[in-house]
């Protein structure tokens, strides 16, 4: 065990570089991708650099590199991860209601309705961002369930 303390007192790079790893390897199979972890290890990562290059000397200064640097990753990356961490994953395939054009049965609003599906008066209102009311007769797509819910929109 001391033979692995010299190694990584002699190579504080390669120690970054291992600190780095294990963040990376944590915050994917753990944390799952929430953030904090990466920018670390991206820091550790950039410092290991900056350290192999000889740009940076002394443990103060490494820990002064990591902590600006994961900051400034961090600031860098927060909104494009954030992006893409909530694009869409496609079409919604929770329930085989979606998609489907049915017949309203019962005036739909924001707040109430309902619609015809295999002989069932189901429940429904209107989706987000739509305004139109749908009356009896007309037909309206379902967008998304929530629980035995249907959220529609005029079709």
């Amino acid at each position: 065990m001391s033979g692995l303390v010299d190694y990584f007192i002699q190579n504080q790079d390669f120690l970054l570089y291992s600190i780095a790893g294990v963040c990376l390897v944590l915050e994917l199979g753990v944390l799952g991708m929430s953030g904090p972890l990466l920018f670390l290890a991206l820091g550790c990562f950039l410092t290991g650099v900056l350290v192999s290059l000889g740009a940076i000397t002394g443990w103060e200064l490494q820990v002064l590199s990591v902590g600006l640097l994961s900051a400034i990753v961090a600031a860098l990356l927060w909104r494009p991860l954030k992006k893409f961490q909530n694009a869409g994953s496609g079409r919604d395939t929770s329930s085989d209601m979606i998609g489907k054009v049915l017949p309203v049965t019962q005036s739909i609003t924001r707040d109430q309705g309902s619609v015809s599906y295999s002989g069932i008066d189901w429940a429904a209102r209107l989706d987000t961002g739509c305004t139109q009311i749908i009356d009896p007769g007309q037909r309206a797509r379902v967008v998304a369930v929530d629980g035995s819910l249907l959220l529609v929109k005029p079709e």
